[in-house]
């Protein structure tokens, strides 16, 4: 187990990471529209998000409680966004769709209230605020959804692009990627529900006792 200085910095900065990316992206949308947007944000969302492979190793080597399964979905259907989409097919119309902004916002988001999250719940032994537990343990239920079905909609509207500058294997390989996203999201989310429901019955026993 790492020591939780360490974990806690690297929850602090990560936090910051994507406060960066919530507000660079947000602003740009403001201020622009189409392909500006994702010429503007592109570089800086996809090296962020690729620092998550680290996610995978404090999993693997046991730093974080996190299960290693639910790490690796959740990291690789990102990766195949960041790298598949983003850096393979620049051009891709899914680039310039609004489905780009909602699933960066929702990625932010999320991962703005986990890394901060667990930052506090190491730095205040197991009583974070109030305000941050709930929104940990119920945020999910709008933004998971929100930030699935952009990722869905990414692909499918990169489906022609991919045949035209990669070739049609690359397309099909992305079709069976639409294939096997919806069961790898319900990993995730059911995965959520139950620690949900395992916060939600440790608050009971507290208030019990």
């Amino acid at each position: 187990m790492s020591s939780p200085s360490w974990i806690v910095n690297y929850n602090i900065i990560s936090g910051a990471l994507w406060s960066f990316v919530l507000v660079n992206t947000s602003l740009v949308a403001i201020l622009y529209s189409g392909y500006e947007i994702f010429d503007l944000t592109a570089t800086w969302n996809t090296l962020i998000q690729c620092l998550a492979v680290t996610e995978i190793y404090n999993s693997a080597v046991g730093n974080v409680r996190s299960p290693l399964v639910t790490t690796v979905v959740q990291v690789s259907s990102r990766l195949l966004l960041v790298i598949g989409i983003f850096t393979v097919l620049p051009d891709s119309p899914a680039n310039a769709h609004w489905a780009y902004i909602s699933m960066i916002t929702a990625w932010s988001i999320s991962e703005i209230i986990r890394y901060y999250y667990y930052a506090a719940n190491i730095l205040s032994e197991g009583n974070p605020p109030q305000t941050l537990k709930w929104l940990r343990y119920n945020a999910f239920l709008i933004l998971y959804p929100i930030g699935i079905s952009s990722e869905w909609t990414m692909i499918y509207k990169s489906l022609d692009e991919a045949a035209l500058s990669v070739g049609d294997w690359y397309k099909w390989f992305l079709v069976v990627c639409l294939g096997i996203y919806f069961p790898g999201a319900y990993v995730m989310y059911t995965h959520m529900l139950k620690q949900r429901r395992k916060e939600a019955k440790k608050q009971s026993l507290k208030k019990a006792e």
